[in-house]
């Protein structure tokens, strides 16, 4: 049997991020940032590997492309459309894709020259696919089947973003599409296109037989070994568009015989692509001017790379909640958002943590409604189940402080609640701030009231009159 090479090219989490940008990086306990990514950056990455083995290459979107910063959001991701012509994508899966509403999405996907792929997904009223399922490939004499999981898009995102439909986590969808792929498509490669997550995808390769690739997105793991798991190789690459993930694999009868992975950091050592340079220009050059204004300082790097707690949510919410003159304020565990290093902020910088900048909503919540609320979103992050694994990060907190035994089973990891200080009284009546429904989900509180303010007006007049800006420091969340 004749082995046969074949290169898969990955991006996960771009988040709209369409040039070089701050990343966070870790040295041992420290953080510090570095400028990488940028979509130049990528197809200099592309090229070089389709040059290097012409017609044997792949390249895939795991998804939360079309939304994420200021040039994605204005455009409702129209603006991206011609750029990810120009990558040669091969095939793509969706989560925040999904934010302006399924129909919205729909009309982007048939403007790329590649499908949206989503086994999972299907119309509530009738059951039929929303997406299409899977798409075959053939590369370097191989036939490659792949298949699209999409986010579960009405499990943990608000009702219009994925208005109409159903979603799963494939485990039922998946066993079919493969037998359907390997005995009528005679294909030679199962791949798995998925925007659950790590822990999700690797419990899907767990219980599914025949996935010989699964490409992970969602969770912004940066893997420099690819997991094996039930005969799949699984991988993910980051975010913000900071790496590409490369597999090389060798092919013989339907079997993977050798790979090698490289996590490629798309830092200063790669040269970007001139003619992606100035595509990515064109888009921006209208905003340039407002995004470039300096709105004010900040004397500590602003980041949201930690999961209990954050310095960019830190300030955010000190934002959010002076606007309305609150104590309190909620905002959700968003992972995206490139870091501001100590120095200047711009209005980019702002647009860049709330892209979807909404309006400061002011309600009131009891401290048991308070209590439930930050148990749930617990167990939303830290469920033993990955299916049951729904937030990002843990919700971010102003004004209050918690001390959690992350251990411990749903319903029992609040140790401690201070609210302003002050132990919790659960019967007491709080007024509280919060930016979207994730911050503060329906079900909690009463008499929600919209201020005219939005989050990135908030902020810039948080930095009004301060150079310095006292926050960054609050661990509002702390595992005891």
């Amino acid at each position: 049997m004749t082995r046969r090479h074949l290169t898969i090219l990955q991006c996960n989490d771009t988040h709209g991020y369409l040039e070089a940008h701050p990343e966070v990086m870790w040295d041992g306990a420290e953080v510090r940032t570095e400028i990488m990514g940028g979509y130049a950056r990528i197809q200099a990455v592309f090229r070089e590997a389709r040059a290097e083995h012409p017609g044997a290459v792949l390249a895939f979107d795991n998804g939360d492309t079309l939304h994420g910063t200021f040039a994605a959001v204005h455009s409702r991701g129209r603006d991206l459309i011609p750029l990810l012509n120009a990558l040669e994508f091969d095939a793509m899966t969706a989560h925040w894709d999904f934010a302006y509403g399924p129909d919205r999405l729909r009309q982007l996907a048939s403007e790329l020259h590649y499908p949206v792929l989503a086994a999972n997904a299907t119309h509530k009223q009738s059951g039929a696919p929303a997406f299409p399922a899977f798409r075959v490939l053939e590369r370097g004499g191989l036939r490659i089947g792949v298949i699209g999981i999409a986010a579960v898009v009405d499990k943990m995102m608000p009702p219009e973003h994925g208005k109409g439909l159903a979603f799963s986590f494939g485990e039922k969808e998946l066993p079919v599409l493969i037998d359907q792929l390997r005995q009528q498509e005679r294909v030679d490669l199962v791949v798995v296109l998925s925007h659950l997550g790590f822990p999700q995808d690797i419990k899907l390769a767990s219980a599914v037989d025949g996935i010989d690739v699964l490409l992970s997105g969602h969770t912004h793991n940066r893997l420099h070994e690819p997991v094996r798991v039930n005969g799949a190789i699984l991988i993910q690459s980051g975010c913000h568009g900071s790496f590409v993930g490369r597999l090389d694999l060798e092919v013989e009868a339907g079997r993977v015989m050798g790979c090698r992975h490289r996590l490629i950091a798309l830092d200063q050592a790669v040269q970007p692509d001139r003619e992606m340079q100035a595509q990515v220009e064109a888009v921006l050059a209208p905003h340039r001017e407002m995004l470039q204004a300096v709105v004010g300082t900040t004397d500590r790097l602003l980041h949201r790379a930690t999961c209990l707690s954050a310095p960019m949510d830190d300030f955010l919410l000190a934002a959010v909640a002076r606007a309305p003159e609150t104590g309190v304020a909620f905002s959700n565990g968003w992972r995206y958002g490139a870091p501001v290093p100590p120095g200047k902020v711009t209005m980019n910088d702002l647009w860049n943590i709330v892209p979807v900048n909404p309006a400061i909503t002011t309600l009131e919540m009891t401290g048991e409604e308070i209590w439930t609320m930050m148990e749930e979103n617990l167990e939303s992050v830290f469920s033993p189940d990955p299916f049951k694994q729904m937030g990002g990060y843990v919700k971010r907190c102003f004004g209050v402080s918690l001390g959690v035994k992350i251990e411990n089973p749903a319903g029992r990891r609040i140790q401690d609640c201070f609210v302003e200080g002050r132990l919790l009284d659960r019967s007491r009546r709080y007024r509280v701030a919060a930016i979207t429904a994730q911050s503060v989900p329906a079900k909690f509180g009463t008499g929600r009231t919209d201020l005219s303010t939005d989050a990135v007006g908030a902020m810039r007049h948080y930095l009004r009159g301060s150079s310095t800006p006292a926050i960054g420091s609050e661990r509002t969340v702390v595992a005891v």
